[in-house]
């Protein structure tokens, strides 16, 4: 018996050393986590959300607006989802046949939309599905994530992870599991010219590059680098241009999507708490690899938990909405209209709105 325990010990502990995985995890300091306190002091508003029905779909990831004021959702399927202006619930429109996440109107109504599997697609109003760019030189995009329109029409997206494409790791949630848990850097924020057909790299070294979302008058874009806890600013016009700076950082979670909404602010939503373990295990990529080896559900997973967040251009928040209990959990970001905010999630079988607080109306 006790040569049996021992030959099974033996056998687990290589296997935790030495059974191949994805990841080749990288030393890094993770930033302090001040929690929730100040400026993310916990509430409830959250729990006001009134709930619209996607039918059998999940995960409406992003949503968007057209100038008629139907809202779109992208969703997990592959499908882009439509609510006309007065009508209580979303239905089909199209089916890119990837995964569709962020979303954004050009200039003469084609909706641009990052594909995690596909790439920058264009979407014409009667629905014919255009692929603009897949790659930069001969460098596969493989997680397009996230993407706004510039004034002067280039188009400026995210390529989340250049390790772990979506497609090529079971799909998008897997895929940003394997990008944080290895810390790489390897995302980078991409524009693409419809003028000349080039893509090209903004910015690069990011630890999952999320968000996108544009100064409405093209001075700059934000960007959310969901690893590192924190928003960068990147010029892109006037004396600053190719120069960035970090306007929020020690996030208490994970920054999702961000979309420029009215008056000046950007909304963003922290698609999860940040996770203990995986800060401790911060400079032990040793550790880190060997977790990978663990059965999934034992690994770090995102925590349900809803929360999204309003900043000004220069990082000040301006509103932190919040549900501890996470019933529409895994929030992404915000789609401001005039009467509500829209909030997206990663994995909520509903679309959702709150009536917007009176100190924005």
């Amino acid at each position: 018996m006790l040569k049996t325990i021992s030959l099974a010990l033996a056998a687990l502990i290589a296997y935790l050393s030495l059974w191949p995985v994805p990841v080749e995890p990288v030393a890094w300091q993770a930033p302090p986590n001040p929690g929730y306190v100040g400026d993310f002091a916990p509430n409830d508003i959250l729990t006001q959300l009134e709930y619209i029905d996607i039918g059998d779909e999940d995960g409406p990831e992003d949503m968007v607006a057209d100038a008629s004021g139907a809202i779109y959702a992208s969703v997990h399927s592959g499908k882009i989802l439509r609510m006309g202006p007065g009508e209580k619930a979303f239905s089909t429109w199209v089916d890119t046949g990837g995964r569709p996440l962020g979303m954004d109107f050009d200039a003469v109504g084609n909706l641009i939309v990052a594909d995690a599997m596909a790439g920058l697609l264009s979407i014409s109003t009667d629905k014919e599905i255009t692929l603009l760019t897949d790659k930069v030189g001969e460098s596969p995009i493989l997680y397009a994530d996230d993407v706004d329109n510039g004034p002067d029409g280039k188009i400026y997206f995210s390529d989340a992870s250049t390790r772990f494409g979506a497609k090529q790791s079971g799909g998008t949630y897997e895929g940003s599991l394997l990008d944080v848990l290895e810390h790489s850097k390897s995302g980078r924020v991409l524009v693409y010219d419809p003028a000349d057909g080039s893509t090209k790299i903004a910015m690069d070294k990011l630890s999952f590059a999320n968000g996108i979302a544009m100064d409405p008058a093209g001075e700059f874009i934000l960007i959310n680098e969901t690893s590192e806890y924190r928003i960068h600013k990147l010029w892109i016009g006037g004396d600053k241009a190719g120069q960035s700076e970090v306007i929020i950082d020690q996030l208490p979670g994970f920054p999702d999507n961000i979309v420029s909404g009215e008056d000046g602010r950007f909304w963003f939503g922290l698609v999860s708490p940040r996770l203990p373990l995986v800060d401790k295990l911060a400079d032990k990529p040793w550790l880190r690899k060997m977790v990978q080896r663990l059965p999934a559900f034992i690994r770090p997973a995102a925590k349900k938990y809803g929360h999204v967040v309003a900043i000004d251009s220069d990082g000040k928040v301006l509103a932190s909405l919040q549900d501890a209990a996470g019933a529409y959990p895994l929030t992404t970001g915000v789609l401001e209209t005039d009467q509500y905010l829209y909030v997206s999630s990663l994995m909520a079988t509903v679309a959702a709105r709150l009536p917007k607080p009176e100190q924005f109306r």
